[in-house]
């Protein structure tokens, strides 16, 4: 049918904004260069690499030395947590502290790296909002401590993170601190030296830049192990010719941001809450997962609706013009159910019932009421065919 097109996944990924295309242009075709080459060609591409390096530390209040170029949020979560373990176990620091709602970035090396090299990891839980108690990672920090890793805001329920209590803690106990940020970058002001922040990811494609290109924030006198080997780029610690074209394009990127975020994120929180509002009025037993209001990404709208399965939701929706998601885009084709819904205390069956809507630049209010239009239908559409349904009202009667 597909009456409409309706992009509300701007969590999964964004399209290149036209200034930051603009920006990008010269770089395939023009200028070229190899940046690390020594004739005066060159130098132009070196020049915009460090211009670019310029506007993403400025975005954050970083200095442009401390602001690494990667391939992804990925890369820059892999060499976070890898280098640092690497770098201090010869000092007996062989012990990771992380969240179990964390993107599977973390986690997944969280896993390598005490399956493979043998280091202790400690997960930390959630209250039911998605929220880790700074007071659980002061208490989990031991003498073998080298690193905490949580993520700034998470990517499937919104919820934002205590990151400046978080920091403070971990610079009163002498433990680096590295966040996440992939999704927060995007939708929040912030700043690295007032959130005691040591390390931070961010990836170009939540942010209307290219996908392909990330950074790892690393503060000033913090060494890691390089988790790239090769030539000398990025001041000798990550290796592999420059992606001219999509530095330049993260930091465009980040210079429009830092001009429209507030305005932007005015509009689009108040579209979040109407939507919340719209779904809690119009659908029964439907039910927001994670924080409300300021401790809420901007854009994230996260529910789960008993007795219906997410994915059959999202085909109707798609049906009808509307793209939206039932968690990470990373864990898409999972069957299994959200591993930060559950971990929020959820049960199966409402977690396989879940669906995130995500807003951005590509949203209007015509989408806003188009979807609090279209969805109450298809759920109660699909309630009406299910067992599960049928089951939860004779449980509720």
């Amino acid at each position: 049918m597909q009456e409409k097109f309706v992009y509300m996944d701007h969590t999964a990924t964004t399209p290149v904004s036209p200034e930051v295309m603009k920006a990008m242009m010269p770089y395939f075709s023009e200028v070229f260069g190899n940046p690390s080459s020594v004739y005066s060609y060159s130098k132009k591409s070196r020049a915009a690499i460090e211009k670019a390096r310029m506007q993403v530390a400025n975005a954050f209040n970083a200095a442009p030395a401390e602001i690494f170029f990667t391939s992804s949020g990925t890369e820059s979560d892999n060499w976070a947590l890898k280098g640092t373990l690497e770098n201090l176990k010869s000092k007996g620091k062989t012990h990771l502290i992380t969240s179990k709602i964390e993107h599977h970035a973390i986690l997944h090396t969280a896993e390598y790296l005490h399956k493979i090299h043998g280091f202790d990891v400690t997960y930390l839980p959630v209250d039911s909002e998605g929220r880790v108690n700074p007071e659980d990672v002061r208490n989990a920090i031991n003498d073998k401590t080298a690193l905490v890793s949580i993520m700034f805001a998470n990517n499937e329920v919104g919820t934002i993170q205590p990151i400046k209590k978080i920091g403070e803690i971990c610079r009163e106990k002498k433990v680096l601190f590295h966040t996440d940020a992939v999704q927060a970058a995007a939708q929040l002001n912030i700043d690295v030296k007032d959130l005691n922040i040591d390390m931070m990811s961010i990836s170009g494609h939540k942010m209307y830049a290219p996908k392909g290109i990330g950074a790892l924030y690393i503060r000033k006198g913090i060494r890691l192990e390089n988790f790239m080997h090769g030539g000398g780029q990025e001041s000798a610690r990550r290796a592999s010719t420059e992606n001219l074209a999509g530095i330049v394009g993260l930091g465009e990127a980040m210079e429009i941001l830092k001009t429209r975020l507030d305005d932007d994120m005015r509009r689009i929180s108040s579209w979040r809450d109407e939507i919340i509002s719209g779904i809690l009025a119009k659908i029964p037993y439907a039910k927001l997962n994670g924080a409300t209001g300021s401790e809420r990404l901007p854009n994230n709208i996260n529910c789960s609706f008993i007795g219906v399965e997410g994915e059959t939701l999202l085909l109707d929706l798609d049906y009808r013009g509307i793209s939206a998601s039932t968690g990470s885009a990373c864990s898409s084709a999972s069957l299994d159910p959200s591993h930060v819904l559950l971990a929020l205390g959820l049960k199966h069956e409402m977690a396989h019932g879940s669906l995130r809507f995500t807003l951005g630049r590509l949203t209007t209010h015509d989408h806003v009421k188009y979807l609090l239009e279209v969805l109450p239908e298809i759920v109660a559409r699909r309630r009406e065919m299910s067992p599960l349904w049928e089951d939860f009202l004779k449980s509720n009667a």
